[in-house]
């Protein structure tokens, strides 16, 4: 009896000592985790998410795909476009994505890349990566059937790496896909490959730099890097695979006993950035993370969400900004939309969520895999660049079809102090549009043009059939207000521009209209009543007063009558002035079916409208 007596004690004790662990491992990893403390979270109702915009982001579509327009696009008319990364090196912007004819993981694949010396003006995609033909009778153990006629599936995690001494190194994955709801990142398929960017712009020979068992003992179109016959390139190999944070990236598309990787387990889209006191912080998808004290050779936990932080199966994006803070960006959300950012001051605690990019245009193609909205955003990793500029730049894809880079001044903030007094050209080049949030496209654009007057102004233009362009200016908080601005435009009978006030949640209380049937109007309720006409090439100076407490503002467009009216809606104030060539968007929405039947196509999708043009000279406000 006193022996069982004993044995349960000392079991009662051993439990006690595991849990004790337990929770001593628990609150470490509770202490030293990265934490979303903000109250913010998003509305998916939204495509904005009723999220305030981080002040002055700039978001460019560099790349819109387009199968019936091909030399608009990347040459090919290929429409499924993802997983881009970027690099800043030789005073340029160096951005790789990914690309397949109509959908994942069905190949043929391949790797496009472009350059910007200022991050708004882009080169046509050239490709990075070919078409890799996979040797028939390739097989992958586990996976029924055999490579018969196929072609690889290119896949990265990893983009640049720019070595100790100045060397600019590209890297991808090829790897097999036997049916289109195979795993191409399996660890089973062919291997990666590198090549050299060099500074004339050119490229350097393609190496595999590691294979997979199943590629080893294959014929490759491609030597193997230590074949190269300079030195110095194959040194930044090695001094690549040295680095147990950057390997840490390669992790799903290795052999899963691949001696180069640290943390073996499938965390999926690995980034980090350092903390001050050289610990490292470890992101993955799903805002898994955990913290390393010694480069990434080992984690202090296992990865866990981040506690408060909301995100899906989409990435998450970490660095450490111009301004010695901390900024985090993702999809605040089960849905992939909107992007957002959240910022530190210590590179632990997140305690706000602002908003990056929010719209989703329709999904025009359909594909394999294919997600709604804008995804899989990448930034520029430690070590690979800083642009001079103090910005934080990040690129992602929208809808796995258009690729878009986004730039978001730092130090990063919701608000601004002072009225805006914005003629554009009274103000100094490059800083027209510091202030203004702006939805640039290629087919269109919200740019600052010179026109045939000499003068400057914002030109909105929209042949897009699909979608518009929008420039946003943030006003200080009002409930009294006084708002001028001035438009020209050059049509009077297609296109359209709408003018929202907005309060801090991205919600419209006033909407004036320059219509396509040459009517100026405002929203009133369910609908929109003229209060004049308009002509091409001639300026009209709109002027209003509002008052949120009684709901109502006056209008006056030009030397016409002053009219009274009514808010369409109610509003706490207004924060935000919208000028958007087309209508607001609600679709998709948290039901819209997650795949598109069969992958059909929407009608038209190379159908160009005649260009609108909308021309605004000034915006002028005053808080009463």
């Amino acid at each position: 009896m006193i022996a069982f007596q004993n044995i349960k004690t000392n079991i009662v004790s051993a439990t006690a000592i595991l849990l004790s662990c337990v929770a001593v491992n628990s609150a470490q990893a509770q202490q030293d985790t990265i934490r979303y403390t903000g109250k913010t979270l998003s509305n998916i109702d939204y495509h904005h998410g009723q999220l305030s915009p981080a002040v002055g982001v700039h978001a460019t579509q560099i790349m819109r795909a387009s199968r019936e327009h091909p030399e608009k696009a990347d040459g090919f008319g290929w429409t499924y476009n993802h997983q881009s990364m970027m690099a800043y090196w030789n005073n340029t912007f160096y951005l790789h994505y990914l690309s397949d004819p109509s959908g994942e993981h069905i190949p043929p694949s391949q790797t496009f890349m472009m350059t910007s010396k200022d991050g708004v003006n882009w080169t046509k995609p050239a490709v990075l990566f070919p078409i890799y033909h996979v040797p028939d009778g390739f097989k992958k153990e586990g996976v029924e059937g055999f490579a018969k006629n196929i072609d690889a599936i290119m896949h990265q995690r990893m983009g640049f790496y720019v070595s100790s001494d100045n060397r600019l190194l590209a890297t991808g994955y090829y790897g097999v896909a036997l049916d289109k709801k195979d795993d191409p990142n399996d660890g089973k398929g062919i291997g990666r490959v590198i090549r050299e960017i060099y500074k004339d712009g050119t490229y350097g020979p393609i190496y595999f730099i590691r294979y997979n068992k199943t590629g080893n003992p294959l014929p490759t179109t491609f030597p193997f890097y230590t074949k190269s016959k300079d030195k110095k390139f194959i040194k930044a190999c090695d001094e690549l695979m040295s680095k147990p944070l950057l390997m840490q990236q390669w992790v799903e598309e290795a052999d899963r006993d691949d001696a180069l990787i640290p943390l073996k387990k499938q965390y999926k889209a690995f980034n980090y950035y350092h903390l001050p006191n050289g610990n490292v912080v470890g992101l993955w998808k799903f805002a898994l993370t955990s913290l390393s004290k010694d480069e990434g050779k080992t984690w202090e936990y296992t990865p866990l969400r981040a506690p408060g932080f909301v995100n899906s199966n989409a990435k998450i994006w970490g660095q450490k900004t111009s301004d010695n803070r901390y900024a985090t960006v993702y999809n605040p959300s089960e849905y992939r939309w909107p992007l957002a950012i959240s910022t530190s001051d210590d590179g632990l605690n997140y305690k706000d969520l602002l908003l990056v990019h929010g719209e989703v245009s329709p999904m025009r193609y359909g594909g394999n895999y294919k997600s709604a909205g804008p995804q899989y955003v990448r930034g520029i990793l430690e070590g690979n660049g800083t642009p001079p500029d103090g910005k934080l730049w990040v690129s992602y894809s929208v809808n796995k079809e258009d690729i878009w880079v986004a730039s978001v001044p730092v130090p990063v903030t919701s608000e601004v102090k002072e009225n805006a007094n914005d003629v554009f050209n009274d103000m100094p080049n490059g800083e027209e549009l510091k202030l203004w949030n702006t939805y640039d496209l290629s087919w269109a654009s919200t740019k600052i043009e010179k026109k045939t007057d000499g003068k400057k102004w914002l030109a909105l233009r929209d042949q897009d059939y699909f979608d518009y362009s929008r420039a946003e200016r943030v006003i200080p908080f009002a409930q009294k207000m006084e708002a001028t601005f001035t438009v020209k435009p050059e049509q009077n009978n297609h296109g359209l521009l709408q003018v929202e006030f907005q309060n801090k949640q991205g919600l419209p209380a006033i909407r004036i209209v320059f219509d396509s049937d040459g009517e100026i109007k405002v929203k009133h309720g369910a609908r929109h009543g003229g209060i004049g006409k308009y002509e091409a090439g001639k300026e009209y100076t709109v002027a209003v007063k509002l008052d949120v407490t009684s709901r109502s503002y006056t209008i006056k467009v030009n030397d016409s009558k002053e009219t009274f009216k009514i808010f369409y809606a109610p509003v706490d104030g207004i924060s935000r002035i919208m000028f958007r060539t087309g209508d607001q968007r609600y679709t998709p929405n948290a039901d819209t079916e997650p795949d598109t039947p069969d992958f059909v196509d929407l009608p038209d999708t190379g159908k160009l409208i005649p260009e609108a043009v909308f021309n605004i000279k000034s915006l002028v406000t005053t808080k009463l």
